[in-house]
């Protein structure tokens, strides 16, 4: 008798869970999506180790601004919704919208897609989301991850993660620091909750589930579009304004709403005082703060509540700077004004 063990029943990588053919068939159609968004400066994009990008020449002292995000429990409602077209824009928007706060043009985005197994058409639906996103941001999608772990993420779900690099003048930063007693507060509309307060969102609609009382549309959308709706990229419409005008800070109203935000490009001993009712709250909020029966300060520091990004300028700069915005297609509203913080707090809402 033999001693020899039987051999092994081979075992390949897709055995394990794994799919090679799959990727590269997510790579293939990727491409395409990616192409439309190259722009100066690129000089390697998808499918090498490492891309390449060229800081554009027109820049003398450059300065490189970074920034990394996710799009949070947004995704719980995509994938129960298999809505799955939008939340790559909001990936791009979390991070481009950060990066233009201190002034800086985002130049490219690098995307992490992570699941337990891979879906090509939800994953090209993911990413031609991302590709969009930087599409309508003038950066360039040139690299990415796509990752695919067995065991690690229930079926249907995955993850992602993105990163943006911009650059700006070393003389044009937005440092906030040239803010004074005064100036004017201007906001600009919100499309929607666009990527933080979910946790609070989704109870909200198993509240509403649950009493049979949601609602069948906002704000003249379907109710599950008006929840999902992309964040709003400011980007190109901003960096317009900044070209024409003094613009001394700007803050992205992300996870800490209008309450937490603002006050981080505030000098100290500022504060920003915003008139209650100078901007209107659309049937999607209005239902939120109902359904969760929060009080207006709670709506302001976990929601954006209908402005997504805020613009301090100079009381004399104030009506050209909107008017720009305006014209750019951006809604603008006059919300407040700077004003010594004294023992109050850093945003007072009156």
């Amino acid at each position: 008798m033999s001693n020899t063990p039987a051999s092994p029943t081979p075992l390949s990588y897709k055995d394990a869970g794994v799919d090679i053919d799959a990727g590269d068939a997510l790579v293939e159609r990727i491409k395409p999506l990616a192409r439309k968004t190259m722009r100066e400066g690129v000089l390697a994009g998808i499918g090498g180790f490492g891309a390449l990008f060229e800081v554009p020449k027109r820049y003398k002292e450059p300065v490189l601004v970074s920034g990394t995000d996710g799009v949070g429990t947004k995704l719980r409602l995509a994938f129960e919704w298999n809505m799955h077209d939008t939340v790559g824009i909001d990936l791009v928007a979390m991070s481009v919208n950060d990066v233009l706060v201190q002034g800086a043009e985002p130049l490219f985005f690098l995307d992490y897609f992570a699941c337990g197994k891979l879906d090509v058409d939800t994953a090209a639906a993911v990413v031609g989301g991302i590709a969009r996103g930087c599409e309508l941001s003038g950066c360039a999608l040139i690299g990415g991850e796509t990752a695919e772990m067995p065991g690690m993420y229930p079926p249907g779900e995955y993850d992602l993660a993105g990163f943006a690099v911009g650059a700006v003048e070393k003389s044009k930063i937005l440092t906030g620091q040239d803010v004074v007693a005064g100036d004017v507060v201007l906001g600009l509309a919100s499309a929607g909750v666009h990527s933080n307060g979910f946790s609070l969102v989704r109870k909200c609609i198993e509240r509403a589930e649950a009493a049979g009382s949601v609602p069948a549309t906002l704000d003249g959308k379907p109710f599950r579009q008006a929840v999902m709706e992309p964040t709003r990229l400011y980007v190109k419409n901003v960096l317009a304004a900044l070209a024409q005008h003094p613009i001394k800070a700007l803050a992205h109203i992300t996870g800490g709403g209008l309450l937490e935000n603002i006050p981080r490009v505030l000098p100290e001993g500022l504060a920003a005082e915003l008139k209650a009712g100078s901007w209107p709250q659309t049937e999607l909020f209005a239902w939120l703060q109902a359904t969760a029966g929060i009080d207006d300060i709670e709506m302001n520091r976990t929601f954006n509540n209908g402005i997504g990004m805020v613009v301090v300028v100079a009381a004399a700069e104030a009506e050209a700077t909107a008017a720009t915005l305006r014209a750019a297609g951006e809604t603008v509203y006059t919300i407040g004004a700077i004003a010594a913080r004294g023992d109050g707090a850093a945003v007072r809402v009156a």
